[in-house]
């Protein structure tokens, strides 16, 4: 069978467990020399009944599965679901929330929770140093409205108005990038001060580039280094090709997914749904099954546990 293009069939093509191992295996090992991970070590002697290796030199973990060194490590949850999940999240507009994940391949909640933070890691683009050309530039606050808070959760959130109990996130918009398509870059930040805004800009964006805000006063002094273009939103939206309307839609994206989908977002783990985010933007003139390749490639060498994900530390 052909490598899937839809769900039904990455869901038929991975729920056999030798598929699925041979699919991990190439992707790890494209060379088809499976090594230790500990040790480095290649004459490593495979164990068909339990799908694992076991490496030759006597050391701490010398038997490794697939899963060793990627997002999957540690997890008694099988492949056909990991992989399903991948498909599931990489390929929705809008997000799958844990529950409909849960409910979908058949784990628990908590489970699909710490599931789809792992693929989060996995979609990190990791930062875009090098941005030219035309560059849109803003910020944004996320956070719950007051209305729909609970009275004593509001009277110790809100403390006055407005961006009081959000958080912030500043984005950048490359116009018509080296594919031709838009590209965002997108964190959360502490502040919206002028050494945030503007540094993050010089970081980021090559110098002689042009580059687009609103009228806030933290990109007041990159003048020197960019041609930059101010439009000021209490009088007008677009001048010519002066706006800041690429990273807005982004904004809407991003709120959309997460008050339509995940509705509420703690602020410790609001960059990992930022990232969601950007990657779905960034890859959205792809293909199903190439957002998901794109994924899984990125699978190795990342991890987090559960207790790094909750920040407890012990």
């Amino acid at each position: 069978m052909n490598e899937p293009t839809t769900l039904i069939e990455a869901i038929r093509y991975f729920a056999d467990p030798d598929v699925c191992l041979d699919f991990m295996v190439s992707l790890r090992w494209p060379d088809g020399t499976v090594t230790c991970p500990t040790c480095g070590r290649d004459d490593v002697r495979f164990i068909p009944t339990r799908r694992i290796w076991e490496c030759r030199s006597k050391h701490p973990r010398r038997q490794f599965s697939v899963k060793v060194g990627t997002i999957f490590e540690d997890s008694p949850i099988g492949l056909d679901k990991w992989l399903a999940s991948i498909w599931m999240i990489s390929s929705a507009k809008n997000g799958v929330s844990s529950y409909e994940l849960a409910r979908s391949i058949g784990v628990t909640q908590k489970s699909a929770w710490f599931m789809l933070h792992r693929i989060r890691l996995a979609m990190q683009d990791g930062d875009f140093d090098g941005m030219s050309g035309e560059v849109e530039v803003d910020e944004t606050y996320v956070g719950g409205k007051a209305r729909f808070m609970h009275k004593s959760k509001r009277k110790e959130v809100i403390k006055g108005r407005g961006t009081a109990g959000k958080t912030a996130v500043m984005g950048l918009l490359e116009r018509h990038g080296p594919d031709g398509h838009s590209a965002v870059n997108a964190k959360v930040i502490a502040n919206t001060g002028q050494r945030t805004l503007s540094g993050t800009v010089r970081q980021t964006v090559k110098p002689g580039s042009t580059v687009y805000t609103d009228e806030h006063a933290g990109y007041n002094d990159i003048g020197p280094l960019y041609t930059h273009e101010v439009i000021n939103h209490a009088e007008e939206y677009v001048r010519r090709k002066v706006h800041t309307n690429g990273i807005e839609n982004f904004w809407s994206l991003l709120k959309r997914a997460i008050k339509g989908t995940y509705v509420s977002v703690e602020p410790f783990h609001l960059f990992r749904y930022v990232d969601e985010e950007a990657f779905r933007y960034n890859a959205r003139k792809g293909t199903d099954s190439s957002r998901f390749n794109s994924v899984v490639g990125n699978v190795t060498g990342k991890r987090i546990t559960y207790k790094q994900l909750v920040g407890q530390t012990a």
